[in-house]
Formats: C-alpha cells, sequence, structure tokens
C-alpha cells in the first residue's frame, strides 16, 4: 500500500476519531463505531472503506458480523520513514554536543 494513500486517509479527522476509538477498543462492529459518530451510517461506512484501502483498517467477520481492527503497521511504517530518520539526525547532534560539554568540563 502506497504512504500517499495513508497520508490520505490520515488526513481526514473523522477518520482519525474513528482510528482513535479502534485503538481505545479494537473490533468494533459498523453499529458500534456508528454509535459515536455524528454522521449516518453510509457515511462512516465510505470513511472505513477509505481506511481499509490504506490498510489502516482490517476486518474480521464474525457470523453475521464484521468487526473492524486497527493496523498501526502503515502508521508504524510512517514513523520509521519520515518522522524516524529527522529524529536520528536530532539524537546523533544531541549526543555529539553532549559529549563535547562532558569534553570541557573540568
Amino acid at each position: 500500500m502506497s504512504m500517499d494513500a495513508v497520508f490520505r486517509a490520515l488526513a481526514d479527522p473523522t477518520r482519525r476519531q474513528l482510528l482513535d476509538s479502534l485503538h481505545a477498543r479494537n473490533g468494533q462492529t459498523l453499529n458500534a463505531l456508528c454509535e459515536h459518530m455524528d454522521m449516518t451510517r453510509q457515511a462512516v461506512t465510505k470513511h472505513l472503506a477509505i481506511l481499509e484501502e490504506a490498510n489502516l483498517v482490517t476486518t474480521m467477520r464474525r457470523g453475521r458480523e464484521k468487526e473492524h481492527y486497527l493496523n498501526p503497521v502503515p502508521i508504524n511504517e510512517i514513523a520509521e520513514r519520515w518522522i524516524g530518520k529527522f529524529e536520528r539526525h536530532r539524537l546523533d547532534a544531541l549526543s555529539d554536543l553532549k559529549q563535547r560539554l562532558e569534553r570541557e568540563e573540568p
């Protein structure tokens, strides 16, 4: 799955709210997710479809119901790709500064 799809999915506050809801209680049905949303069932379904296309949500059938689960892997990949590389540079700079300061101490 492309990171572009993940970024597009995360750009919408409603979809982030759905992800937060799944983070708080994973494995919710559509009905359970709709209880906390101020929109129609059809709108929630469309948002969930976008999250599924971005691989941020996976589903599992339990009888007649479909449970939705948060998939944190794409978010972790973003963290490693976009945040981690910038954080490493900053941590290296802080480490160098600390070593220099330690050498200067009397």
